[in-house]
Parts: structure tokens; C-alpha cells; sequence
């Protein structure tokens, strides 16, 4: 569902009571502005050049949601508890080793319990329709979380002739962005932030190997 509307509060506050009592008890309702200054409510997290404001949750009333939440601290730590699984998985993968650790640095951190402010989480980041796409049943799992993330990375990889930078980059924005973009990197200042930041790990990683 997506309902959208101008940017005046009373209207919004309107957008969102229907939105809500449209759905069930424990949805989640999304509120997004495009560059036009538009609003978007939906019940799903949307990709694409949208900004998201703001989450409201509907569980035992109308409450706005935290923002997304990453632990920066424990990285090392959790580096060395899942660098055995992310290299077993990389393997099976066909993808190097160095190239996944550096998604899974830039994506959450090694954090498995990272959510954005998008409604991506877990390890490799996950949306619910990338979850779905490869049959992952519970995004929090790690090993299902970065089979996924590694899956579709892969298939990424095959789609731009493997091109590393622009598969990274539809990671980020989503294939359809970069076809958009004539196969370029979308000019968007997060994904082109978020590409130079894996490259950084991959090169890093690859040197500490050597």
C-alpha cells in the first residue's frame, strides 16, 4: 500500500490514521518525501530516490519508530566471531573472501542485529524483497543473512559483466538504478559514498593478506 500527499502536517497526520487503521495490528508505516517535496506513506520499505522521514509502528498504538541502529563499537569483535562463516560463504559463493568482508564492514559493521533506517538488516543488510527473492526465512539469521547478501552479490556481479564497482553500487541503489544511469554509478551521493567506502575495505583487506 502507498498513499501520498502534500507536506502539510494536518494532512499528514489524515495520511497516516488511514494508513494505519488500514493495517494490521503489528505494521509498520513508512513516511518518504521525494525531490519534489511530495510525501509517501507505504507499508513496505521502497527503493529508489526516495527519503525517508520517519517510521511509525502501529503495535499497541500509533508510535514513531527509533532510527536505524548499528554497534560500532563491537566491530572487531564481531569481525572475528563471523569472519569463519562470511569466508565459508564467500567460498561457496565463488566470491573472495576480502571482496565479502568489505561488504559486510561497509554494510553493518558485523553487527547481525544492524538495522537501517530503511528497513534493510542483519549482516549483509538485507530488504524484505531481497530476503524473499532467496528464500531467507528469518533476515536476523546470520548464516541465511549473508547467503543471501553473497547470492545476490554474485548475481550482481554476472549481470554488469563483473563489474566490480557497478555491482557494488546496485547493491546499494538497486540494478534498475544503475541501468537507469546508463550503467554508470548512480548520481546519488550515498551510493557513490558507499562504493568508494567497500573498494577502501577491499583494497585494505587484500594488502593485510598479502
Amino acid at each position: 500500500m502507498h498513499v501520498a500527499g502534500n507536506s502539510s502536517v494536518r494532512n499528514l497526520l489524515i495520511f497516516v490514521l488511514l494508513a494505519v487503521f488500514s493495517l494490521p495490528v503489528s505494521a509498520v508505516v513508512y513516511k518518504y518525501r521525494d525531490n519534489e517535496g511530495r510525501i509517501y506513506l507505504s507499508d513496505k520499505p521502497v527503493q529508489g530516490n526516495y527519503k525517508l522521514i520517519s517510521r511509525y509502528s502501529i503495535k499497541g498504538g500509533l508510535k514513531k519508530v527509533k532510527p536505524g541502529r548499528i554497534d560500532l563499537q563491537a566491530w572487531q569483535k564481531n569481525r572475528k566471531r563471523y569472519a569463519p562463516l562470511i569466508e565459508s560463504v564467500a567460498r561457496e559463493s565463488l566470491i573472495r573472501p576480502e571482496l565479502l568482508h568489505a561488504m559486510v564492514h561497509a554494510e553493518s559493521a558485523y553487527d547481525p542485529k544492524a538495522e537501517s533506517r530503511k528497513g534493510a538488516v542483519g549482516l549483509m543488510q538485507l530488504m524484505p524483497a531481497t530476503a524473499k527473492r532467496y528464500g531467507v526465512t528469518d533476515r536476523y539469521n546470520p548464516e541465511q543473512n549473508l547467503r543471501a547478501g553473497a547470492s545476490y552479490l554474485k548475481d550482481l556481479l554476472e549481470q554488469f559483466d563483473f563489474d566490480l564497482k557497478l555491482a557494488v553500487a546496485a547493491y546499494n541503489a538497486g540494478e534498475n538504478a544503475v541501468i537507469r544511469a546508463g550503467n554508470q554509478i548512480p548520481n546519488y551521493p550515498e551510493t557513490q559514498a558507499y562504493v568508494e567506502k567497500v573498494l577502501r575495505f577491499y583494497k585494505q583487506n587484500r594488502e593485510s593478506n598479502s
